[in-house]
């Protein structure tokens, strides 16, 4: 069956996992590159404790990155498959070209962050300078080199939405592949490679991203033939580029919020850096289980959108139901694995001196899962569906509005000595739960609006 057959015909629930698998693992394999590094530089001679501290300083920016690399794909992924869903060739070109056109101005203003704005950045979060040191090393290399990950997430995103989702997961297979091999290489130095420690880990990365990159830039040209390619369809429409943010720009601030998040988060604790370095750890393995829904969510988006281009109320409705269905039974895995084996995690990155403060996160943070799978489930169906404004909402209600004044008060009685840290933790079911039940009444109102309506 032709892929954009299979996108009109084949049953949604069959579709969904046919889709959803490959971006699935090629989401969790993203969340391999942090938890990856973390793992093999806590486990360096010397220097392992500050080390860890610093990539948890680093991760927000490199969360940005991908927030804004993704959240353009996620605009283009929706517009392009609701574009080819309606039979208009010609617009898919020009949405694809001007994709391309972005993720290059994206990459000049990483590159210009690179040079002159980490140090500032770093340096607010820690006075200790063995940590500053790496903190900015790391950085720098991921930012200069930051248009493997930026070309990545717009080529994955093309792929996905003429249903070739297979070939985003084999390129992300073969960078995370390419980074594991190079992160002992690197950092401990073997064999004619010098050691390099924190810088070596970084390269690591980077260069697994230019891998990923390349390989799916070249399924790209071989493979989209549903639309034309060349430099000179990147020229820029302001049109195109408008309804790519429309769409795109809910989750690119979904995504950087989740920086945001961490970094005031690390404010918070700075007060007790074991408990920084453990949130840090801890936020990784979390992202490795909701990756799985954001992937889950990658399917979803480009079957209704495609569905809603169609018209089709039973497909949408499908979409809606099936993907719903699946992300929990994703997030209850989730749960069930981080529940029983939090200190199986510890010992993969060597915590030390965070352990304690890592196990009681994982304990009480892993509870959220559930209604945070939902919640992303939720905001992949509002995109789909023109929902922009209620996907903001539930991204502000889950990053900024709820959580950090929640876990700002908590942080008080946690200073004073009237609570432990853990007090801290308990912000994020809280909020998750709150933010679902709004999310559950943006989904009726969409649903009566934008599906109910149609033949």
């Amino acid at each position: 069956m032709a892929e954009s057959n299979k996108m009109k015909e084949m049953p949604v629930n069959k579709l969904m996992v046919q889709m959803g698998i490959p971006m699935i693992l090629s989401m969790a394999l993203q969340a391999v590159y942090n938890i990856v590094d973390s793992a093999f530089v806590g486990n360096m001679r010397v220097g392992s404790e500050a080390a860890l501290n610093a990539l948890t300083l680093v991760f927000p920016v490199q969360m940005l990155m991908v927030a804004v690399g993704i959240g353009t794909g996620v605009g283009t992924n929706a517009l392009l498959a609701r574009t080819l869903g309606q039979g208009n060739s010609k617009k898919a070109t020009k949405v694809a070209g001007n994709s391309l056109f972005l993720g290059v101005i994206i990459y000049v203003v990483c590159l210009l962050f690179g040079i002159f704005g980490v140090k500032a950045y770093i340096s607010s979060q820690t006075v200790d300078a063995e940590v500053l040191e790496m903190g900015v090393s790391y950085l720098r290399i991921c930012c200069v080199i930051s248009f493997g990950i930026i070309f990545f997430s717009l080529f994955e995103k093309l792929l996905q939405a003429t249903g070739r989702s297979l070939y985003s997961t084999i390129g992300q297979v073969v960078g995370a592949v390419v980074n594991i091999i190079l992160d002992p290489i690197m950092i401990y130095g073997i064999g004619p490679c010098p050691e390099m420690g924190v810088k070596g880990a970084a390269y690591a990365t980077v260069i697994g991203q230019v891998a990923s990159a390349v390989l799916l830039l070249i399924f790209h040209i071989k493979l989209n033939k549903e639309f034309e390619h060349g430099a000179k369809y990147m020229k820029p429409d302001g049109g195109i580029i408008k309804e790519i943010y429309t769409i795109g720009l809910p989750a690119i601030i979904a995504q950087a919020l989740m920086s945001i998040m961490v970094y005031v988060m690390n404010l918070i604790l700075k007060f007790n850096p074991s408990a920084q370095t453990a949130y840090g750890l801890f936020y990784k393995v979390q992202q490795f289980v909701l990756f799985l829904a954001f992937g889950l969510r990658d399917a979803i988006t480009p079957i209704i959108a495609f569905a809603y281009g169609m018209r089709s109320k039973k497909r949408i409705q499908d979409g809606i139901k099936y993907g719903l269905i699946y992300t929990v039974i994703l997030m209850i895995l989730g749960i069930v694995i981080t529940e029983i084996f939090p200190g199986e995690f510890a010992m993969l990155f060597n915590a030390g001196p965070s352990r304690e403060y890592f196990i009681g996160a994982m304990r009480i943070i892993s509870v959220s899962f559930l209604f945070a799978g939902i919640n992303i489930a939720y905001q992949g169906i509002y995109q789909a569906l023109n929902g922009g404004v209620e996907s903001l909402v539930i991204s502000l209600l889950r990053q900024l509005i709820i959580i950090l004044p929640l876990a700002g008060i908590f942080s008080v009685f946690a200073r004073n000595g009237q609570m432990t840290v853990s007090l801290i933790w308990w912000a994020f079911p809280i909020t998750e739960i709150i933010s679902c039940f709004v999310g559950y009444v943006f989904l009726k109102r969409i649903s009566k609006n934008k599906v109910d309506v149609l033949n």
